[in-house]
Order: structure tokens, then sequence, then C-alpha cells
């Protein structure tokens, strides 16, 4: 078996001061990626014995970011997607194994009046593109901080959420548009139906606390590696982000 964690850290630096280590130990993962660790090169020494780790940093100071540690030693790693403007804000990283890619991604926000819809829509495009040459080679497991609760059962107020970032109708077409063209959300592949399965909490007005959420962080994979699936789950008693981490285990 394979154990894989995904968590948007949301400020790496501040999760260090709230039990980040404890929680990477306790959590023992053979890959585990973050997003949104904020972080600049230098800013934050942090290693976990057997483990290495790789990291993508924005340009920008203090915003974005993605890493992942591992066990495994891969073929190779890459950082970006190759296509400049996006590849400045540090938010994907991959890791070539012997049977599968992983892919660790912070999914742009569309922002406050949608003022980067128009960005996030050519992100998408491109982010999918960028797996599909993947999924050529070989399985593609991507997690990540998606930025989009796909339907309405991913979210406790859909209503008044519809034309929201990350509950927007076109933000919802591409996520399908990304499983019809061979990937499976691996959470929905298990729990169907399952019901006030979230991801992330606003800080304001106690929406952890009444579980007011919205499930955008994500394990998805190439439809072939479905029958490996072991385990999807979100594991919402871990504290220290306004997200919490999401696991993924397969036969491995």
């Amino acid at each position: 078996m394979l154990k894989f964690i995904s968590w948007n850290v949301n400020g790496l630096r501040a999760v260090a001061g709230k039990g980040f280590a404890d929680i990477f130990r306790d959590l023992d993962a053979d890959f585990f990626c973050l997003q949104e660790t904020k972080l600049q090169e230098g800013q934050l020494d942090i290693a976990f014995d057997g483990y290495t780790s790789y990291w993508n940093y924005a340009e920008k100071k203090g915003y974005s970011g993605t890493a992942i540690f591992t066990r495994h030693t891969p073929l190779s790693v890459s950082y970006g997607i190759g296509i400049a403007d996006h590849d400045l804000e540090g938010r994907v990283i991959t890791l070539e194994m012997q049977d599968f890619y992983l892919v660790t991604v912070y999914t742009p926000n569309s922002q406050d009046g949608l003022k980067r819809l128009d960005y996030r829509m050519n992100w998408e495009d491109d982010f999918r593109d960028y797996l599909l040459r993947l999924d050529q080679a070989k399985p593609v497991i991507i997690c990540g901080d998606l930025n989009v609760a796909h339907q309405e059962i991913d979210l406790r107020n859909p209503k008044t959420n519809r034309k929201n970032p990350g509950f927007t109708d076109q933000e919802r077409e591409k996520f399908t548009a990304l499983l019809d063209s061979g990937f499976i959300d691996t959470f929905r592949h298990l729990h169907p139906d399952t019901t006030d399965a979230y991801s992330w909490w606003s800080y304001r007005f106690q929406a952890r606390a009444k579980n007011a959420g919205w499930r955008i962080d994500y394990f998805v994979t190439s439809q072939r590696l479905a029958q490996s699936i072991n385990d999807a789950s979100i594991l919402s008693d871990v504290m220290g982000s306004d997200h919490c981490p999401v696991q993924l285990i397969i036969e491995g």
C-alpha cells in the first residue's frame, strides 16, 4: 500500500508552530504534499528523517507555493507545467515514479469579483492538457487545493454561493471536463452520496465549528487506477489551517 496526504497549510511557518511536525509523523505517509506554503527558499528549515523534500516557490513573497515530502526516490522531478505565464507562482510539482506520476497543485483562485476568472479558465485548459500528456505515458495522481466545489453536495450553502469564486458554473464545468477526459474524483468514487464532507472552512462566522464548509481539496487519478484505490478520505479532525488534509491509499 502507498499512502498519500495532501494539505493546504495556508502558511507553513504558521502551521509549524501549531504541531505540524507531530501531525506529519502521526500521518506517516509515503508522500506528503503541501499547498500554499507561503515561503521563500531559506525561510524555514524543516526536514524529516527518511524523507526527501521538493519545493516550488512563488516569485512573490509570502504567496502560493507547493512542496512534496517523499520516502521514495523519483525518477525525475519537474516544477510548473512548462508555460511561463503559469509558472511564476510555485503552483505545481510533478514527481515521476516507476508506475505513476504524482502531481501536487495549488489551483489559482478566481478572487473576489471574479477578477481572475479569465486567467483561471486559461489555467484550467493548460493544466488539463499537461495532465493528459502525462497520462499518455503512465497513470497520474493529482492532489491539492483545486479551488472548486464540484457539485452542490460539495458545499454547505450552494444556492448563496452560486456565482462566488470556487462555485461558478465555469469553474465547475472545467472540473467536469477534467473528469470526462479520463480522470476520477477519488472521494466521490468511493463515497458518491456522502454529505457534510468538507475540507475548507472560512475563518469567519465559526464556520468550522458549524461545519459550514466546502470540499475543494482533492485526489484525482487516472481512471485506470480506480481498482487500486483502497481509501480516499477527509481528515477533518486535523487542525492548524483553514483546510484539513485529504488522504489517498492505493495498492502499490
